[in-house]
């Protein structure tokens, strides 16, 4: 499987897009999120960043 640059911007820019739609639409209830995960210890933010990067990479994998 050869690297795709364009399909990598794309898919980049997408997940951008997303993050800057939620700021958009629901500002307060991110700032909520934000404040509830400070409090939060590095291992369990962690172990919730290893879930995203696992169900990230399953969909990709069915994707394609």
């Amino acid at each position: 499987m050869e690297f795709n640059i364009e399909l990598f911007l794309c898919a980049l820019g997408l997940a951008i897009v997303l993050e800057g739609l939620c700021w958009t639409l629901f500002p307060g209830g991110m700032r909520r999120a934000l404040l509830q995960l400070l409090p939060l210890p590095e291992s369990r933010l962690r172990v919730v960043g290893l879930a995203a990067l696992a169900l990230g990479l399953l969909l990709v994998r069915l994707a394609s």
